[in-house]
């Protein structure tokens, strides 16, 4: 006798894996999975983390990613780096996707894992347009310094072989990196923000409370997950750095224009934002560190 499938019945609940620092965790549906300073994953010991900030849990037929904490906040994307949402505090949302990054950030470090599941409720594809057709794409063309700018700031994110962790360098740190005055790179930093934040990417421009690490922190997790900048682009920061000892010594309180110290394969590409899924309340960056569950 042949079985009858329902086609209404929901598909068999299905494991999922969490991979951080290379170490693989099997999480079973019946159980839920915290994430933190003092949860089933322990992240780090970090004073600004919390101490559960993420659950997994298995609800209505599929896995749920959840923001049980009150300050940070997270950033989830596809393997692409087309489909981006920003998990606020008190937001959740599907695993619809067989493999998810998560990043977030807590004070000056960056941390980052995988999300694995045998479920594939949704795919990506990559889009291209043509002049008479009707899908239209947001394109942001960073300058060859702005390109420089991110990849310094991203760095040590993107020379971690696994998922795990990342120190973003203090704006100091970073000019020192490139060669540049303080001044010109803080500059060149709100000029990355302001553009950025002007298609729509949420965490980078604010009023009150805004802070400079969070700011940064923000543009790491966003070009690193959208794939603004990726390993193949360290050797570009290497040049340039090169390039920049070669460069005759400037009267103090000058630095680079837009193209002065770049080494020419550097050169500005675009770079097509990715949509923003914005799910929950807007995430109020540079409040006081969280040390409370």
């Amino acid at each position: 006798m042949t079985e009858t499938l329902d086609p209404a019945a929901p598909p068999p609940a299905m494991p999922i894996r969490v991979e951080f620092c290379g170490e693989i965790y099997d999480i079973a549906p019946d159980r839920e999975f915290t994430i933190g300073r003092e949860a089933d994953l322990v992240i780090d010991e970090n004073p600004y983390l919390h101490r559960q900030f993420l659950v997994l849990r298995y609800e209505y037929g599929m896995w749920w990613l959840a923001n049980v904490g009150n300050l940070l906040s997270a950033t989830v994307t596809d393997p692409s780096g087309q489909v981006q949402s920003w998990l606020a505090p008190g937001a959740k949302l599907p695993v619809v996707f067989q493999d998810l990054q998560v990043m977030f950030s807590a004070g000056s470090t960056t941390y980052d894992f995988s999300l694995h599941s045998d479920a594939d409720v949704f795919n990506t594809s990559h889009i291209n347009t043509s002049p008479g057709g009707n899908t239209t794409q947001d394109v942001v063309h960073l300058t060859s310094s702005q390109r420089l700018l991110v990849i310094a700031l991203a760095e040590d994110v993107l020379r971690s072989v696994a998922p795990g962790r990342g120190e973003i360098p203090s704006s100091a740190d970073a000019a020192k990196r490139l060669g540049w005055t303080l001044t010109t790179f803080n500059r060149k930093l709100d000029n990355v923000c302001e553009k950025l934040d002007k298609f729509g990417v949420s965490g980078l421009r604010g009023g009150r409370g805004n802070l400079a690490t969070n700011r940064r922190a923000r543009l790491v997790e966003y070009a690193v997950s959208t794939r603004l900048v990726t390993q193949e682009d360290l050797p570009i920061l290497e040049e340039a750095q090169r390039e920049s000892r070669r460069q005759p010594a400037r009267p103090s309180g000058t630095g680079p224009d837009s193209t002065a110290a770049i080494p020419t394969s550097a050169a500005a590409a675009p770079h097509v934002v990715p949509a923003q899924r914005r799910t929950g309340a807007d995430f109020a960056p540079g409040r006081r560190a969280p040390d409370a569950g």
